[in-house]
């Protein structure tokens, strides 16, 4: 930095005051911090619940670990297994001619052909090696894996039942 530029940020007699937005950030700041009950007082600490370890450093330099992989391999399947169904399900609304019972029978036939296999077989290997892959702690009062975040890491395979939930067999419903 040469002179003329490290004068004209200092000034003569040291920083300038700032501008009129830094000046009442300023303000603000010093109001909040006079009301503060931790004034004067040092920060809690706050623990952390790890500790970087070796092993860990090295698992990242591979990329996702393989049940990340899996896991969004199964959404991206059903997003795709949503929009097929979603196309199909407008279609045969607009092919029934008003016929609501037609469309019913038509579309629970629908959904009890529809193959699942690839996602079930990754949903199945998820279910299977998901804790031991996430190093999930056991409970020992119920013998099995902890929730994740207060849900079961199960997950239910795909079929008709899941297929009615999302899309109903109601004309009215389905009909562009």
């Amino acid at each position: 930095m040469d002179r003329r530029e490290r004068e004209q940020i200092l000034g003569e007699w040291g920083p300038r005051d700032g501008s009129v937005r830094e000046r009442a950030e300023r303000r603000v700041l010093a109001d909040d911090l006079a009301t503060s009950p931790l004034r004067g007082r040092p920060l809690p600490e706050r623990p952390r619940n790890f500790r970087p370890s070796v092993e860990g450093y090295l698992a990242s330099l591979a990329g996702p670990l393989p049940y990340m992989q899996r896991l969004r391999q199964i959404e991206l399947e059903t997003e795709e297994h949503e929009r097929r169904l979603r196309e199909a399900w407008h279609a045969l609304g607009a092919a029934s001619a008003g016929d609501a019972g037609r469309f019913a029978r038509a579309w629970r036939r629908t959904a009890e052909r529809w193959r699942f296999d690839a996602v079930n077989e990754l949903i199945r290997r998820h279910n299977l090696y998901y804790p031991v892959e996430a190093r999930l702690p056991m409970d020992p009062r119920s013998r099995d894996y902890v929730p994740v975040a207060g849900k079961p890491y199960r997950r239910r395979p795909l079929d008709a039942d899941w297929i009615l939930e999302r899309f109903p067999p109601e004309l009215a419903r389905a009909a562009p």
